[in-house]
């Protein structure tokens, strides 16, 4: 029986939204073909949650001792959202192991966590993106500057990150310096992009079984004045909408934009692409590489639409990485 590490927890504000994910594919996975162990990794601190065991990992060769015997893992299910598991670094040391992992690589990962470089790269494929500026830390004092053809509203948030974390929507340009600084609270870099009206809808795709599959689409209906952290883990205060109600035709251009991006980045596993459809265009806002798996997230909702069980997904993305 292949033994399969859950890797959850990571670095990020999305913590604990990554360890309810990790918790969900444990539970949910098929014990009659894998044997998991739920790994937490925080830092320097990487253990493997057994019963009311804490056992260390030995990152030499990513293994565990158990009964004083060496146990190695035969597949990674990548759940961090965040670093070090969406931004490449967990990718490339597993690689070095020559461990499989459920994620995409270490190139696609750091260039779909980069906010801003993704964005030109899409852009470079024909597709729109809407207006942004890309901010160092060390460019703070001239940041007002820089913004000056930046039209409000718009959206403050850190460049590489998740779950709208340290993101804000700035209306009056007095509150930028204050959404500067919530952003570089969670990153050294910052992205700056101009509000596009319109209706948010997200897609995702797996390759499976030699083959593409595009999941219904979803629409997000958010009480809040966007999509923020809050909205995305309070059922009470977003309505997500699967399959969504648009025209056939919108939704089929939604799923082949996605089904385009996972080939042409040469992304693997499940992803999930963010858009705003303003009027009848189709506004890229980023890729996930990593999407919730939680009770709560909108990945198992697609899926559950498409007429999958959440333990087929978790079978077919480990199957799909041996």
């Amino acid at each position: 029986m292949k033994k399969i590490a859950i890797v959850a927890g990571g670095d990020s504000g999305e913590y604990e939204i990554s360890m309810r994910s990790g918790q969900q594919v444990e539970n949910q996975i098929d014990r009659n073909l894998f044997d998991p162990f739920l790994i937490e990794i925080r830092g320097d601190l990487w253990h493997c949650r057994m019963e009311d065991l804490f056992l260390p990992v030995d990152k030499n060769d990513f293994s565990i001792r158990v009964n004083g015997d060496t146990m190695r893992f035969d597949v990674v299910f990548n759940a961090i959202h965040g670093s070090p598991g969406e931004d490449g670094k967990l990718q490339g040391y597993l690689d070095m192991l020559d461990i499989p992992y459920t994620s995409s690589n270490l190139m696609v990962s750091a260039l779909t966590f980069n906010k801003s470089f993704c964005k030109s790269m899409v852009a470079s494929y024909g597709i729109h993106t809407a207006p942004s500026v890309h901010l160092y830390k060390h460019q703070r004092e001239d940041a007002l500057r820089m913004l000056k053809d930046i039209s409000l509203p718009c959206f403050v948030k850190p460049n590489c990150g998740g779950s709208s974390v340290g993101m804000t929507k700035v209306s009056h340009k007095p509150d930028l310096p204050d959404a500067l600084d919530q952003a570089l609270a969670e990153d050294d870099e910052v992205i700056v992009e101009e509000f596009i009206p319109g209706r948010e809808l997200t897609c995702s795709v797996l390759r499976s079984g030699g083959g593409l599959i595009t999941f219904p689409v979803c629409e997000i209906v958010t009480k809040k004045e966007f999509f923020d952290y809050e909205a995305k883990y309070s059922p009470d205060l977003t309505h997500e909408i699967v399959p969504a109600p648009v025209p056939e035709k919108v939704a089929l251009k939604c799923q082949q934009i996605s089904a385009f991006l996972y080939n042409r980045l040469n992304c693997k596993g499940i992803i999930r692409i963010d858009y705003i459809l303003s009027k009848r265009t189709f506004c890229f806002l980023e890729i996930n590489t990593v999407p919730g798996l939680t009770e709560a997230s909108i990945v198992p909702k697609m899926i559950a639409a498409h007429g999958w069980s959440y333990t087929e997904l978790v079978t077919r993305m480990i199957q799909e990485c041996q």
